[in-house]
């Protein structure tokens, strides 16, 4: 059974950084796109970012400059580097495939930004 555990996140200050992980077990990665999902609260749940197969990245619009996603097939494992973080990007951040075509999402790392 795929399961996948997501990590990184906790309360920082407006303009501060967090680096999320995700390790996927049960599956290799290195053949998927991979994305980083993420639900505010009272809003559905957005794609933030995706990286595929071959690295090739794409940001929603208002994240591009601020947010880097990487991967590191060896490991299994999908990062998503936050900078310069606002109060509008708190929520529970997830990861899955590209689309996510795993069935069962992780239990997701909260990210706060909070002064």
């Amino acid at each position: 059974q795929v399961q996948l555990v997501e990590s990184g996140g906790g309360l920082v200050l407006p303009g501060g950084s967090l680096r999320l992980s995700c390790v996927v077990s049960g599956s290799t990665i290195r053949i998927r796109a991979m994305g980083w999902y993420r639900r505010a609260p009272g809003k559905q749940r957005e794609l933030v970012a995706t990286i595929s197969a071959g690295g090739t990245t794409t940001y929603a619009d208002s994240l591009k400059g601020r947010f880097t996603i990487s991967r590191d097939n060896a490991e299994n494992t999908v990062y998503l580097q936050m900078n310069t973080l606002k109060p509008e990007d708190t929520a529970v951040y997830y990861c899955n495939a590209d689309p996510p075509s795993y069935p069962f999402w992780g239990q997701g790392t909260q990210v706060t930004v909070s002064s």
